[in-house]
């Protein structure tokens, strides 16, 4: 494997890293996603605080994702308008209203809390692709998008270690708010960041009806960034499962009790964090991205079809060491793909590419979980399931690896 020659640097950018603009948009990131999953989180004490069954949850991570691919495809003109920050800002503001909707204890808050929490989410990552176009010099691109996201992983690890203990001290009621309060301090501490960051808004950009399908029909045209924003559909659909199915597989197909399966995604999740920062630096530098999310796509498809049939004869440390590549495969492949449409966007343009591909990336992630419960209750099992999104993605990955292939063979030497 050579490596690859480094992309010239916009001669306006230093080449130093950029670690004020990853902080800020990599807290922001944290904080929005750690608000996602809040209620999933908590769901047994919401479930008893509100006379609701604890499989609703369920509708509650749709309407985060309703609200995610609302916002994502519509992030798009106040960004141009308003910056990055400022749209930031408003992220999290927005999420602290969401909050404090559910935290109000009324049923009929909770798919309108639910609603304004993914719309804070989904805007977040067109945020800081528009802020990284302009401030992350090429070289550094893939990892500092890939940094930037393990602000999802890590999300969601502090929902798990934090939220249980803070709604058992002060109610399920009680530790919302409070996390509604750091992000509204989150904001706060951003502003004066936006006199730097900020400073080639267009005040006069105006909003124009119809903009979600110019977006859209901006992602169709562009041919490179519709192959990303397919590949992403089945990228998230992947992730989704995994996250959704992994304890439940360990459980039932391994025979593992419930401590040890969630130890099984903890050390997926884990592993994710650590994938993204990975795949980023190797995308910047061994390898072009387009192949390497291709060759993600064949090993979290193979990892899917391992899962598919474990048994309880695998060895503990074997089911850890699946968790652990199902894990920096399957959540780990978003900073390259970040990377490489904000690479590939016209410039000014990053932040509305990337939430017209991410329109793609949430719906995956919504629908896959049901048709993966579909499959797996007809056929009486998870394995089928794993199965069937594994063969998915092998086909996907085959599919990438001709055309690659095919290019190739076309391009004149």
């Amino acid at each position: 494997m050579r490596l690859l020659k480094q992309p010239a640097s916009d001669p306006a950018l230093p080449d130093s890293f950029p670690a004020l603009p990853l902080g800020s948009m990599l807290a922001v990131q944290t904080l929005v996603s750690l608000a996602a999953l809040a209620v999933p989180a908590i769901a047994p004490a919401v479930a008893a605080g509100t006379g609701l069954p604890v499989a609703l949850v369920g509708l509650f991570t749709a309407g985060i994702y309703a609200g995610a691919m609302f916002s994502a495809i519509n992030a798009g003109g106040p960004l141009v308008r308003f910056g990055a920050l400022r749209v930031a800002q408003a992220c999290l503001c927005v999420t602290a209203c969401g909050l404090l909707l559910v935290a109000s204890g009324s049923l009929a808050a909770l798919l309108p809390g639910a609603v304004l929490t993914g719309i804070g989410y989904g805007a977040a990552t067109p945020t800081s692709s528009h802020l990284f176009a302009r401030e992350v010099p090429a070289r550094w691109r893939g990892l500092v998008f890939s940094i930037k996201q393990t602000g999802v992983p890590l999300g969601g690890m502090l929902a798990g270690a934090l939220l249980p203990s803070a709604a058992q001290r002060l109610g399920w009621r009680g530790a919302l708010p409070l996390l509604a309060l750091a992000c509204v301090a989150c904001a706060a501490l951003l502003q004066p960041l936006r006199a730097r960051f900020d400073d080639a808004r267009d005040r006069g950009h105006r909003f124009a009806f119809g903009g979600s399908l110019r977006t859209l029909r901006m992602v169709w045209d562009h041919v490179a960034v519709r192959g990303l924003a397919i590949s992403t559909f089945f990228f998230a659909s992947m992730q989704s499962c995994m996250a959704t199915y992994l304890v439940a597989q360990a459980h039932e197909g391994a025979g593992l009790g419930l401590v040890r399966a969630g130890l099984v995604l903890a050390c997926a999740q884990v592993s994710g964090v650590f994938g993204r920062i990975a795949w980023g630096w190797i995308g910047d530098h061994w390898m072009r991205p387009s192949r390497l999310l291709t060759l993600l796509a064949l090993a979290m498809g193979a990892c899917a079809c391992a899962a598919a049939l474990l048994r309880p004869d695998w060895p503990l440390p074997a089911v850890l060491a699946l968790a652990v590549a199902f894990g920096a495969t399957a959540t780990g492949w978003n900073g390259v793909y970040l990377a490489e449409v904000a690479r590939l966007a016209p410039a000014g343009m990053a932040g509305i590419l990337t939430g017209g591909t991410l329109f793609f990336t949430f719906a995956g992630a919504l629908s896959a979980p049901p048709a993966f419960a579909l499959v797996a209750t007809l056929s009486h099992g998870l394995g089928h399931g794993y199965l069937a999104v594994g063969l998915v993605l092998l086909a996907l990955g085959v599919l990438q690896l001709r055309r690659q292939a095919r290019h190739t063979c076309e391009t004149p030497a």
